[in-house]
């Protein structure tokens, strides 16, 4: 790691793994999936977040990161679309009508797994949080004069998304274990859903309004 200037790795493993366990849009949506569809669900949407980690941390080695971070405009729509994103999702799940029965909640928002990894690819691809946190945290790690600091960069960020679809499969595989035995009461799913889908509308709005 000398060639990339990777320093202080111990530290910077820490850092991410404190940073996973704090709740924010990736984790509202595994755990949205999770309840709404189960464990599977849960799973192919922290292997699309951790996709959009990578995007990132590409993103940041060859400095795109850097010049959006830059842009006032390039900050407002990326931070706009991805808040009207988490509210769209919200509010689908706050408008979903009440199952019947068992068999219809087990259908109710059923989505392929390939559209739930899409999804949650965009929901982590656009939070600009995401952006500027790969901006301002990685390049501690990097040294400023190291020959390849560029492939160091790329390292950190992968790390990062490695150590993220680690922890967030652990979410839901717990999110998705627990709505399955909640599967037998359908106004208990019911009500987990729309508590899910306020948060997502909660953070979206958040996003939106976050400031540079």
């Amino acid at each position: 790691m000398n060639s990339f200037g990777i320093y202080n790795f111990g530290l910077f493993l820490a850092a991410v793994l404190l940073l996973n366990a704090t709740p924010g849009p990736d984790t509202a949506y595994i755990v949205g999936r999770s309840i709404a569809q189960g464990r599977s669900a849960g799973l192919m949407s922290a292997l699309g977040i951790s996709a959009g980690c990578c995007v990132h941390a590409v993103a940041s080695a060859v400095g795109l990161s850097a010049v959006l971070a830059a842009s006032a405009t390039a900050f407002m729509l990326v931070k706009l679309a991805g808040g009207a994103y988490l509210i769209y999702l919200g509010i689908r799940m706050l408008l979903a009508k009440p199952a019947a029965d068992n068999v219809s909640t087990a259908h109710a928002d059923v989505r392929p797994l390939r559209t739930i990894f899409w999804q949650a690819m965009l929901t982590n691809v656009l939070n600009p949080k995401v952006v500027l946190f790969f901006l301002a945290f990685i390049p501690q790690f990097v040294q400023a004069d190291a020959p390849h600091k560029t492939l160091g960069f790329l390292f950190l960020g992968l790390a990062f998304a490695f150590i993220s679809m680690g922890w967030n499969s652990g979410t839901a595989f717990l999110a998705g274990t627990l709505a399955r035995r909640a599967s037998n009461n359908p106004q208990v799913r019911l009500w987990l859903e729309r508590f899910v889908g306020t948060a997502f509308v909660g953070l979206g709005v958040k996003l939106a309004l976050a400031r540079p």
